[in-house]
């Protein structure tokens, strides 16, 4: 292996071709990680010692550097980005990978975000959300969930078999959105099914709020359970420390971080970080190989790397800029009438990820559905999401100061043009009191697998639901397999879709009609 990194090398043989032996030379190496040296990037090297060799592929992908791509959308993303596009192995490194650019590239991931192993993913971080849980648990084993879970997390759950234990997050009195999971949550949780074998939560939540990670590392640790935390929202909060910690420095044993969402790298670009005893990283990589395709995109993987190397290097400073915007941009849009943006100080909270600007727009007599189309055909603004509520807004390292004056000016348009209404009160949320856990009739899998029958949604409340209904964004299960359907999720959900909310995951998107379990076994 070629070692493009500035630490002394122990005795332990590091010509690696198994991830397991790659695991065992790390643990032997008697230099700290944080030794390595983040100027290099030896994915994007690999690129460019490819183009620079002039190398002729005969090899996948089958535009061949872009002469065969078509001329529409060769103009739409440029020649440059297509002589990029080369494959990971036979292209960056050798059809055998004898250079491990990859294996170097992630080690130098672990540092930068203080875990102890750390696998580049290229479907998101549902692809690490899978993988971890399928290396983790088997079918029938118990898990405990938070309920403001990803599908992918729910998903996981119907592959591995394993049956959840819900748990929902605290909400606030008025404003309907989650507080987080507490450690009390999680030692009751266990104390009551002492034979769980992981817990698996969100945080931050899709709003910016964590959970107490630290604290519910110890609970779960004292009783011997790793702890997987979906923390897609949370791969900056490694570099500054006005953000909440992340849960590598809290002793979490597994997290995925989605890098495309708030850091720069391309979409789909993510990573899984584990640390602690807990784990079998052996099995872990090999999970991980299951799910994640053989083919990965290496502008994919390159923009993990490159994105790295500027947060090792630079993050703090980026992010305090992308912060200092992100107030500014809150304590402005809360001086217009009927708009108010959620933070620290109204949650009643510590801690709050300090560039997501969650704006409450119901006061002014809109839905946040009315509030995206606005922004998006008048304004040329697109928002990360929309619900009944509000909608919400990021701000990261790739913002400007004009950038947040063209939000805030297209606010002050909407916010003179609305009718601000006095004593109104938040409607439910997509992440809120709606996504709380039911009655869960049985498994997500055997729901899943099971005989089903068509309905009219409207009449389904009492019926065990066979599909994942889901608002998207955020992505969080209104109702799962395995839930019996209540009245109150029934009415939310048809206001949303009358309203334009997109639901995924049913076979009827619109839901007028719902599959749900023909004999459910409710023993």
């Amino acid at each position: 292996m070629r070692w493009p990194l500035t630490f002394r090398q122990s005795s332990a043989r590091v010509s690696l071709r198994t991830f397991g032996e790659w695991d065992v030379a790390i643990r032997d190496m008697d230099v700290p990680m944080s030794g390595l040296d983040h100027r290099c990037a030896p994915l994007v090297d690999g690129i460019r010692r490819y183009q620079e060799h002039g190398v002729v592929p005969y090899s996948t992908p089958g535009h061949k550097l872009g002469s065969g791509i078509d001329e529409a959308f060769r103009a739409l993303i440029g020649e440059r980005a297509l002589r990029a596009d080369i494959p990971l192995g036979g292209g960056v490194d050798d059809t055998h990978f004898r250079e491990e650019s990859l294996l170097t590239a992630e080690t130098l991931g672990a540092a930068a975000w203080g875990a102890d192993r750390s696998f580049y993913l290229v479907n998101g971080s549902s692809t690490g959300n899978h993988a971890y849980l399928l290396a983790t648990l088997q079918p029938g084993d118990t898990v405990i969930v938070a309920r403001d879970m990803h599908k992918s997390l729910l998903v996981a759950l119907i592959l591995t078999g394993a049956v959840p234990v819900y748990i929902a997050p605290r909400l606030h009195p008025t404003l309907d959105i989650g507080l987080g999971v507490t450690k009390d949550d999680i030692a009751f949780a266990l104390d009551t099914h002492p034979e769980a074998k992981l817990v698996t939560l969100v945080s931050p939540s899709y709003c910016g709020v964590p959970s107490d990670l630290a604290g519910i590392a110890r609970e779960a640790h004292r009783r011997g359970v790793p702890v997987h935390i979906d923390e897609a929202w949370g791969p900056h909060f490694a570099f500054h420390p006005a953000l909440p910690p992340s849960a590598m420095a809290c002793d979490i044993d597994g997290a995925v971080m989605s890098t495309h969402k708030v850091l720069a790298s391309l979409t789909q670009g993510a990573i899984l970080h584990t640390r602690g005893n807990l784990n079998d990283t052996t099995r872990i990589a090999t999970a991980v190989g299951m799910v994640q395709t053989t083919s990965p995109a290496t502008t994919i993987l390159a923009s993990i790397d490159a994105c790295r190397r500027q947060m090792a290097l630079d993050g703090h400073s980026l992010l305090d800029r992308a912060i200092h915007l992100a107030e500014d941009a809150r304590r402005r849009l809360r001086a217009l009438p009927g708009i108010d943006v959620l933070g620290a100080d109204r949650l009643g909270i510590d801690a709050y990820d300090l560039t997501k600007l969650v704006v409450d727009v119901h006061a002014l007599g809109l839905t946040g559905f009315e509030v995206e189309a606005a922004l998006r055909h008048r304004f040329r603004i697109g928002v990360e999401m929309s619900d009944l509520a509000g909608v919400v807004c990021l701000i990261t390292i790739g913002d400007t100061e004009a950038s947040i004056d063209h939000l805030i000016g297209a606010f002050t348009t909407l916010s003179a043009e609305g009718r601000t209404m006095q004593n109104s009160t938040t409607t439910l949320r997509s992440s809120g009191a709606v996504i709380a856990p039911g009655t869960q009739a049985m498994s997500p899998r055997d729901a899943f697998f099971a005989t089903t029958r068509g309905i009219p949604f409207s009449a389904s409340a009492g019926e065990v639901s066979a599909e994942l209904v889901i608002p998207y964004p955020p992505g969080i299960p209104v109702l799962a397999p395995g839930d019996l359907i209540s009245s109150e999720k029934v009415a939310f959900l048809r206001e949303g879709v009358a309203r334009g909310m997109y639901i995924s995951g049913p076979a009827d998107p619109r839901l007028a009609t719902i599959l749900v379990v023909a004999k459910p076994n409710r023993e």
